[in-house]
């Protein structure tokens, strides 16, 4: 059981050396996270642009269909 538990530890940890990390942990203060935020800055504008244009477009066939179907 624990020889099952720390084979799959060890396998964690070399596939997490194996991934690319979004900063560098070498580098000191704000610049390390630079990547990072940049990252979710574009993650967060474009949820943003697509809630937007799923609410417009909602919008829009909740008329239609209220148009069509009021007589």
């Amino acid at each position: 059981m624990f020889s099952k538990i720390r084979k799959f530890t060890s396998e964690v940890r070399v596939e997490l050396g194996k991934a690319q990390w979004p900063w560098d942990p070498t580098e000191k203060g704000f610049r390390r996270y630079k990547e990072l935020t940049d990252s979710t800055v574009v993650v967060f504008v474009a949820m943003v642009l697509l809630g937007g244009y799923i609410a417009f477009f909602d919008f829009i066939l909740i008329n239609v269909v209220g148009f069509l179907t009021n007589p």
